[in-house]
Order: structure tokens, then sequence, then C-alpha cells
């Protein structure tokens, strides 16, 4: 039982990075969770800047499709060294 996902795959799943900011953090992100989510497109990723731009906060929603891939998505981004919180 603890290992039943309350989601059904596939589905749309959105991921949210902090990370502080720097000219190539996005580019970064997107490749990284395009090598997991191929599918991934432009019109998925979504970023907004901190009030003093220390920060970029970045929403990728993905077509997950299994809870292997949201969980290598998850490694991959916490490994990253300017990625500060996902969620």
């Amino acid at each position: 039982m603890a290992n039943e996902s309350l989601l059904e795959f596939p589905c749309r799943f959105p991921i949210k990075v902090m990370g502080r900011a720097h000219a190539d953090l996005e580019t970064e992100i997107v490749a990284l969770v395009r090598e997991h989510a191929p599918d991934l497109t432009d019109s998925d990723v979504r970023t907004r800047q901190s009030g003093k731009g220390n920060y970029l906060a970045i929403t990728l929603t993905v077509n997950a499709t299994s809870r292997e891939q949201l969980d290598a998505i998850y490694l991959a981004l916490n490994a990253h060294e300017r990625v500060v919180m996902t969620l």
C-alpha cells in the first residue's frame, strides 16, 4: 500500500524549481528535464525572477509517464549545483 501512487499516469505534472540566478540556469534546467521528458516544449516552461533578482523560479509542466520518471527528474534537479529547492 505504501508504494501506491495517488497519481494516475500518464498525466501533466508541474515541477517547480528555485535556483540561484544565473544567465544559463533556465537553459540548463530545461535541458536536464528534457533528458527525462523529451517532449517538454518551451510553452511548458514558465520563469519568474525574485524581487531582488537573486533567485529564479522555474515551473516545468511535464507529461509524466511514471513515478520512476518523476523520481529521476527530481534526483537530477536536486543534484544541480544552483538548485536550492524543488517542489
